[in-house]
C-alpha cells in the first residue's frame, strides 16, 4: 500500500457510507469499509480501487456485534490502523410507531445500530488515533436529534444520544488532538426510508414528494469538507438540510 492517508467507514455498502467512501477515494485516501452485505463490499472495493487507484479494505460485520468489531479490529494489520478519518455512518431508523405501540425488536435493533455500534467501533479506533495524536471522527446525526417529531421517539433518542456523545468525545478528546465532528442530515434520498418502511417502496417515495431532497453526495461532500480544514479548525456541530426543510418537522412541499 502507497503511503496516504486512511479513512474508515462504516455502513459503507449504501448511502452516505457510500457516498463517503467514494468521495474520500476520489481525494486519494485509502479506505477502510464496513458493512453486512459482502458481496456488495466486494463490489465497491473493487470499483474504488480501479477508478481511484488506492488501496480498499472491506471488513464483513455488524456494529451491533461487540465481539465480531473486536475480533475484526483487534485482528487488523498495523499498516491500516493509521486511521486519519472515522466515519460513524452505520445507522438505520425503523418504522413511525406512538411510544406505546412501537416494536421492542426495532427499539432494540435502533440502540443497538445507531448508539451502541458507534461506541463499539468507536472505542477501538481512538486508541489507534491517540497512539498518533492525530485523526478526526465524525458522526452522523440527523436533524432528529435536534427536533423530537410524531412517532419518531426512539429514532430521535438515538440520534440525540449520537449528539451527546460527539460533545462527549470532543472533550475528552481534546487532549490528544483529534477532532470530533457530528454532521446532522436532513431528508436525504438514500435507502433510508425504504429500511423504515420495511420494504414499502410507495411509502418511502411519498418522504419526499414536493420538494427536492438531499443526495448522498450532498452529504458526503459535507463530511469531506469537514475533514478539510487546516489542522487548528474544528466543526463541532453541523447540521444540513435541503432548502426546502428548516428542521426535522417543518418541510415546505
Amino acid at each position: 500500500m502507497k503511503p496516504g492517508k486512511i479513512a474508515f467507514i462504516t455502513g459503507a455498502t449504501a448511502g452516505f457510507g457510500e457516498a463517503c467512501a467514494e468521495r474520500f477515494a476520489k481525494e486519494g485516501y485509502h479506505l477502510v469499509i464496513t458493512g453486512r452485505r459482502e458481496a456488495r463490499l466486494e463490489e465497491l472495493q473493487q470499483q474504488l480501487e480501479q477508478q481511484y487507484r488506492i488501496k480498499v479494505m472491506p471488513l464483513v460485520f455488524d456494529v451491533r456485534n461487540k465481539e465480531a468489531v473486536e475480533t475484526i479490529l483487534g485482528n487488523l494489520d498495523e499498516a491500516w490502523r493509521a486511521v486519519d478519518v472515522l466515519v460513524n455512518n452505520a445507522g438505520l431508523a425503523l418504522d413511525l410507531s406512538p411510544i406505546d405501540e412501537g416494536d421492542t425488536e426495532d427499539w432494540d435493533t435502533m440502540i443497538d445500530t445507531n448508539v451502541k455500534g458507534l461506541l463499539y467501533v468507536s472505542r477501538m479506533v481512538i486508541p489507534w488515533m491517540k497512539a498518533r495524536q492525530q485523526g478526526q471522527i465524525v458522526n452522523i446525526g440527523s436533524t432528529a436529534a435536534k427536533t423530537v417529531y410524531a412517532k419518531g421517539n426512539v429514532y430521535c433518542a438515538s440520534k440525540a444520544a449520537v449528539d451527546a456523545l460527539s460533545q462527549g468525545m470532543r472533550i475528552d478528546l481534546l487532549p490528544y488532538n483529534i477532532k470530533v465532528t457530528a454532521v446532522h442530515p436532513g431528508a436525504a434520498e438514500t435507502e433510508f426510508s425504504l429500511v423504515r418502511f420495511k420494504g414499502d417502496a410507495a411509502r418511502a417515495k411519498d418522504v419526499y414528494k414536493g420538494f427536492t431532497p438531499l443526495t448522498a453526495q450532498d452529504v458526503a461532500d459535507v463530511v469531506f469538507y469537514c475533514c478539510s480544514l487546516p489542522p487548528h479548525v474544528c466543526i463541532n456541530d453541523l447540521v444540513v438540510t435541503p432548502t426546502a426543510q428548516a428542521n426535522a418537522y417543518y418541510i415546505h412541499r
